[in-house]
């Protein structure tokens, strides 16, 4: 039987514009090619793209009773994705995100943390984790009820209950970096952050001294996202590099997420540590082949097929 994931953490809804090179004066106004709404956050794009892979995937989160939050919902139940798991709040309003795409396809962002801010551990009732074997959560860093001792508390659960625990982080506009994990560092199993969130959390440069660092401190395995220069993971066994791939590169929103979707798609199919950071790193680089944060992987064939263009064999 094929082992079933909950993603767990932020939901958003993204309005994306390209290109933008710059901001628009004060009062001013300035054109863009493409506008278009999309699925947002860490733990939905990671359960969208875990989906159109085949993966049994089930979201925890919470939306608002809003314009934004029933588009959200609406594309989940479209995609196929269990929203079990998911609580709407009716005075709050759903998490957005702005995201301004570059010429060359980096992204920069405004964002408001909205009814993630409301998210917690208690949101996700034991009995009902249960029905799963790996947990995701996604986008620490901006649920401000998850961090420290509350996010130690639930990964720990986790573990008691036979889970996995997979973490992926955001960028940290507090600045509180290391102080919100690190209770919890030692629950899990696979963190998977980028390499800029994890310099800023460990104080380390180069992937080797920041894996190092993390494993020192209980993580059992590493895997960092970084852009350009591909990716690297690593654990007290192994340690390996994966360079980025060559293509047009049309929108980098998500791609952390699809990076992260792919090494749990490997954890689900029973591959090895080095095959599931190579999946990652060719999931991740396929978000880029499109706008939006999940519309770059179409199904595990034509991901496959992605794979097989750039001489990878999965």
């Amino acid at each position: 039987m094929q082992k079933k994931v909950l993603c767990a953490g932020i939901v958003v809804g993204d309005f994306i514009m390209k290109p933008v090179s710059e901001m628009p004066e004060r009062g001013k106004l300035k054109l863009v090619e493409r506008t278009e709404l999309h699925i947002g956050g860490c733990a939905s794009n990671t359960a969208v793209v875990l989906r159109k892979m085949g993966i049994d995937v089930a979201l925890a989160g919470k939306l608002g009773q809003d314009n934004l939050g029933r588009f959200v919902l609406q594309k989940l139940q479209e995609e196929g994705v269990d929203i079990s798991g998911v609580k709407t709040m009716p005075d709050v309003n759903t998490s957005g995100t702005g995201v301004m795409v570059h010429p060359d396809g980096e992204r920069s962002f405004l964002h408001s943390i909205g009814t993630n801010a409301f998210f917690s551990a208690e949101d996700i009732d034991p009995d009902y984790m249960k029905n799963f074997d790996i947990a995701h959560f996604a986008g620490i860093c901006l649920i401000p009820k998850l961090e420290g001792k509350s996010l130690a508390r639930l990964a720990e659960k986790a573990k008691e209950l036979g889970l996995t625990v997979c973490v992926d982080t955001a960028w940290d506009a507090r600045g509180r970096w290391l102080k919100m994990l690190e209770e919890a560092l030692p629950f899990f199993d696979y963190f998977l952050p980028s390499i800029e969130e994890a310099r800023m959390i460990t104080g380390r440069d180069s992937p080797e001294d920041v894996a190092g660092f993390l494993l020192d401190r209980g993580v059992k395995n590493v895997g960092l996202k970084m852009g350009g220069q591909g990716s690297f993971v690593m654990n007290r066994q192994e340690k390996h590099y994966f360079p980025a791939l060559k293509f047009n590169v049309v929108d980098t929103t998500g791609c952390g997420d699809g990076y992260v979707a792919g090494f749990i798609a490997g954890l689900v199919k029973g591959f090895s540590f080095q095959k599931c950071g190579l999946l990652a790193n060719l999931t991740g680089a396929k978000i880029a082949t499109a706008m939006g944060t999940t519309a770059g992987v179409k199904s595990w064939a034509d991901l496959i097929n992605f794979g097989k263009q750039h001489g990878l064999e999965v």
